[in-house]
């Protein structure tokens, strides 16, 4: 079969021109609808609905997660997924961009319909719920959700347009202090304070931070720290993110991090309980021939793309995507939707996130999507580079 693959990219790029009132409206609807995450009903409602009248076949409920959603056009292998995200954040929204990941996805799909009719194989958009503090993709991945695919992309919004950004592995640690309560002026010497206990714990925490790595993480939050001032606290609990670049370190500040809490037990006389979170998010692990077919096809929509960051910066997050990365080629480029200097997870970049600066930076990255699907679906070759950079790579997920 004789293919022209500048004029299926060509197609692929007016498609989603046709489609900008219709991803436009899409994406502030679910802007405007804020959900937090495995609650996102009408933000699935509504993207599975726009798949569905443009011919995809919906699978709704996968994983045993009622907001998960797999959309398929096309039969067979190659199979090429588009991931989605919808999830809200509590108090500031869509400060994170999700609106935007997700109508980036549908947009792109929709647009590689052509390539899918001329030259087989499948596009599949997956809705992930709760990405932010739950991880879906690490429980999806888990469920083999992930396990057909020969590549995955997903596009974030940030404040600079590059291709890798590493992501470092992140675990939860969820501890509780259990005291003795008393009344703290009449009777306090038969007290044991479990909150004395956490706020111990967090100045070793502290203290520890001097003597980590740069691009390590500690922080946390107190979430119960008693009832009543005048009543020694029986009872504290608090939640806490450690994050390191690799796996390695990941478990040896783990253990430090466990040290802090279980010498604020022994100082204090409270019982300490440690609840490991099972959900861990692995370091991203981006595939460089995928990169680099993104950055050109972005190239070629008028933006300049940076292919990579030279080293781990120092305001780097954590992704489930990384998850994703340890089964299938996969990456997750940022996508600029706002200056520089503002923050994600803000009032500003939720704005920015809503803005027409922000729907035109969206329908850049959906054409270059799309048009990397042309490249993956149409030359053999260059998929075969992909899948064998990724089998070389011999990545796995740490449970």
């Amino acid at each position: 079969m004789n293919i022209n693959i500048d004029r299926l990219k060509q197609a692929s790029v007016r498609q989603i021109a046709s489609e900008r009132l219709q991803l436009q409206e899409l994406s502030l609807k679910i802007h405007a609808n804020p959900e937090l995450g495995l609650r996102e009903f009408k933000a699935c409602e509504w993207l599975t609905q726009y798949l569905m009248q443009r011919g995809f076949n919906i699978e709704r409920g996968i994983c045993e997660m009622p907001t998960a959603f797999r959309a398929t056009y096309g039969k067979g292998k190659p199979v090429i997924a588009l991931l989605a995200e919808y999830d809200a954040l509590p108090g500031v929204g869509h400060a994170c961009g999700h609106n935007l990941i997700c109508t980036i996805a549908v947009g792109a799909a929709v647009a590689s319909k052509l390539v899918v009719d001329h030259c087989g194989g499948s596009i599949v958009v997956i809705g992930t719920p709760a990405e932010e503090n739950y991880g879906g993709k690490i429980v999806m991945a888990r469920k083999g959700a992930f396990s057909d695919l020969d590549a995955a992309m997903l596009v974030h919004p940030d404040v600079a347009d590059i291709a890798v950004v590493p992501s470092i592995a992140c675990q939860q640690m969820n501890v509780e202090f259990f005291g003795k309560s008393a009344h703290a002026s009449a009777n306090p010497a038969a007290g044991i304070n479990a909150l004395d206990a956490m706020i111990l714990s967090f100045n070793s925490i502290n203290a520890l931070r001097q003597h980590i790595q740069s691009t390590a993480r500690i922080h946390g939050i107190i979430t119960d720290g008693g009832q009543a001032a005048n009543i020694v606290p029986a009872h504290s609990a608090g939640e806490f993110y450690v994050r390191a670049a690799d796996d390695a370190y990941l478990d040896e500040l783990l253990q430090k991090v466990l040290n802090c809490f279980i010498g604020a037990a022994a100082a204090t006389g409270a019982r300490l309980e440690y609840k490991p979170d099972v959900l861990r998010y692995a370091s991203m692990h981006s595939n460089m021939t995928l990169a680099q077919l993104y950055v050109r096809n972005m190239e070629s929509v008028g933006r300049e793309v940076k292919l990579c960051e030279s080293k781990i910066p120092l305001n780097v997050g954590s992704t489930d995507m990384g998850n994703v990365s340890c089964v299938t080629a996969a990456i997750h480029p940022m996508l600029a939707i706002a200056p520089k200097g503002i923050s994600q997870h803000s009032a500003e970049f939720a704005a920015a996130a809503a803005s027409e600066t922000g729907i035109n930076d969206m329908l850049d990255a959906a054409k270059a999507i799309a048009m990397t699907v042309v490249d993956l679906l149409s030359r053999a070759e260059i998929l075969q580079k992909v899948r064998q950079e990724f089998e070389q790579g011999q990545f796995q997920e740490k449970k």
